[in-house]
């Protein structure tokens, strides 16, 4: 639990955020560091990470969740006492988990979700229930824990995936795996594998979407700095996460959906809904109570999620400002974009066809075409080693797993 290099003397203070791996982590300590804060990480025991190669950051070392959650909220506990800290902010789901059992004694520490609002943020069935209440389409669900759960489902294709985003088991943290079934009999299948242990969501797949992201500030008096987005590009074009995403202009119709939504369940600070523009309008897919993978378009369109996630940790009235719309802009993520490129060239691996496959000639000029407006993932002037370390892990770890069959 070692603290690597010497912690400066603080600013406005040091903040503790977790863990260094999640993909949020290079522009979550940018936003923090651009604010005044002093920046630690807890980074998991053994794991390399891009934000290991940052200058201005202090990595401390933990007990990974996935080895001992409650070893694992110790350590943090401990660090964030003993660096002093003013506000301990949870980058991926393993750590919202964490530091709602780390600091429970002072939640109010958290610059991030706690309590039901946590459970909210690892709950996807909780998440489909409010969104359809708020006046979100969400498509047809069904909670199920057993092989007989199944029966009578007739939405194809649908997809068979972990109800929470993280789970206790036993000691450790963790999820299980998803399914997308075609068919009744690859349902069955799937089905056959479940046992009651992990609550699970059968849940109908919408094919041929675009993912958008809707992304705001809960404070006193309601939602604020709203901003959207659109995926370019996503790795894998059959569905994942993106490579490429563009800013847009709010839906006034989803951000009141999302007010609704989240007021209504006592919300504070930041959140990203994630939707699938598609047939039939938005799709709400799920709410994510953490900053998130593609937090740089927010910040280059002046929208500092993490440093005001802080702000309102340390002042509770704290309201953020209301930056302009920019529409338009382009964010990209250089290692992804080279796993984009090389799945397209690569072909399709699901055992469908190639007509709804982008052209391989198109993806690599748009992949290779590198304008003056582009912004790039995890760029900071004199961080450019953690730049380099993210494109390459970002390539590396997607080809190693492909080529061993994961």
């Amino acid at each position: 639990m070692a603290l690597s290099g010497p912690i400066p003397g603080p600013r406005r203070g040091a903040v503790l955020i977790g863990f260094a791996e999640a993909s949020a982590a290079p522009e979550a300590a940018w936003s923090l560091l651009d604010a005044g804060f002093e920046v630690v990480a807890c980074a998991r025991r053994g794991r390399r990470g891009a934000l290991r190669h940052a200058r201005a950051v202090t990595i401390a070392d933990v007990t990974a969740p996935e080895a001992d959650a409650a070893a694992c909220a110790a350590d943090v506990a401990r660090i964030a006492s003993q660096i002093g800290a003013v506000a301990a902010m949870p980058l991926d789901d393993a750590a919202v988990w964490v530091w709602d059992r780390a600091f429970l004694g002072n939640p109010r520490m958290v610059a991030g979700a706690t309590g039901a609002s946590a459970t909210l943020a690892l709950d996807k069935r909780w998440q489909a229930e409010r969104a359809r209440a708020a006046g979100f389409q969400v498509p047809e669900w069904r909670a199920v824990a057993r092989p007989a759960d199944v029966a009578g489902w007739s939405r194809f294709p649908c997809v068979l995936k972990p109800a929470l985003a993280v789970r206790l088991d036993g000691v450790r943290l963790g999820k299980g795996s998803l399914a997308v079934c075609e068919d009744a009999a690859s349902l069955a299948r799937a089905a056959a594998e479940l046992t009651g242990a992990e609550p699970m969501m059968l849940q109908e797949f919408v094919p041929k979407g675009v993912g958008e992201g809707l992304f705001g500030f809960v404070a006193e008096g309601g939602l604020r700095a709203v901003s959207a987005h659109r995926r370019v590009r996503m790795i894998n074009p059959r569905g994942s996460g993106s490579s490429a995403c563009v800013s847009i202009a709010a839906d006034p119709v989803l951000r009141a959906a999302a007010e609704r939504m989240l007021v209504g369940a006592g919300w504070r600070g930041l959140f990203m809904i994630e939707m699938l523009r598609a047939e039939g309008g938005a799709w709400f897919m799920e709410l994510n109570g953490r900053a998130w993978g593609s937090m740089a378009l927010a910040r280059r369109c002046g929208f500092e999620y993490p440093a005001w996630a802080v702000e309102q940790a340390i002042d509770r009235a704290f309201t953020p400002p209301e930056p302009a719309p920019a529409p338009g802009l382009l964010c990209r993520n250089l290692g992804l974009e080279a796993v984009h490129l090389l799945t397209v060239l690569r072909g399709p691996r699901d055992g469908r066809g190639r007509e709804d496959w982008p052209s391989p000639w198109a993806t690599l000029r748009d992949v290779l075409r590198v304008r003056g407006t582009d912004r790039w993932y995890n760029w900071r002037r004199g961080e450019s080693r953690v730049f380099l370390a993210d494109a390459w892990r970002s390539l590396a770890d997607r080809v190693f797993k492909t080529r061993s069959g994961a």
